[in-house]
């Protein structure tokens, strides 16, 4: 949500939260209000955010000009606006993230690892190839720290084993991957998994639902496998 400053209209705050944050605004002081949905609660950069939080755009000229940009397309409402908002949107959820990181944080948790210099490396390598066969010794030599340093730190600071990490990592951008209609064959051996079986054995686990249920979701309706001739 974002809400103006003052009777000038100039977006002054972003308010990012559960459901009903904001709710005791007036109408005319909120500018524009989205949804943010990136897997909810099972996205562990969403989850990493407070519960409640409100960035103040005065002192972020970029942001402001971003929300300047969504609030002009959602105002003219032209072809292929709900595209450009959606990924407008990411990009003031990354920035979002990335003032939480440089601000720090004592709990246990992603935005920890990721304000941690050295784990950092070891997370942005996990998300930028979750499909390779990542060993906690290629890890803790991407962070720069011994194999035992590394493996003790990742879980106190992240709260969680660095394959732990991994796994939940893939099987959330698998998810994204079936919603949008993508294989499931596919999507397992993009993700490391050994066979569809292994993978759909791993997902139901995860989320309680077969990933042929989720093929498709996004665009509205499931989309049938083919099936083998």
């Amino acid at each position: 949500m974002v809400v103006t400053a003052g009777s000038g209209g100039a977006s002054g705050e972003i308010w990012f939260g559960l459901a009903g944050i904001g709710a005791e605004l007036a109408a005319e002081g909120v500018l524009f209000a989205a949804d943010v949905d990136w897997g909810g609660a099972s996205n562990p950069l969403l989850a990493a955010l407070p519960e409640k939080l409100r960035y103040d755009l005065s002192a972020d000229r970029e942001a402001a000009s971003l929300v300047a940009l969504m609030h002009s397309e959602l105002a003219a409402a032209r072809c292929g606006s709900g595209s450009v908002i959606n990924r407008l949107g990411e990009v003031m959820v990354v920035r979002l993230l990335r003032a939480q990181i440089e601000a720090g944080s004592t709990e246990p948790g992603l935005l920890s690892g990721l304000s941690d210099a050295r784990l950092s490396r070891a997370i942005v390598a996990i998300h930028g190839n979750p499909g390779r066969n990542w060993r906690n010794d290629d890890l803790a030599e991407v962070a720069g720290l011994s194999l035992s340093r590394f493996a003790e730190t990742f879980a106190s600071v992240v709260g969680e084993t660095p394959a732990a990490y991994l796994r939940r990592w893939r099987l959330l951008v698998a998810r994204q991957d079936l919603q949008n209609g993508d294989r499931v064959d596919a999507v397992a051996r993009r993700y490391g998994y050994q066979s569809a079986e292994g993978f759909a054995r791993a997902f139901r686990q995860h989320y309680g639902q077969n990933p042929l249920a989720m093929r498709g979701s996004r665009v509205g309706h499931p989309v049938p496998e083919p099936v083998p001739s």
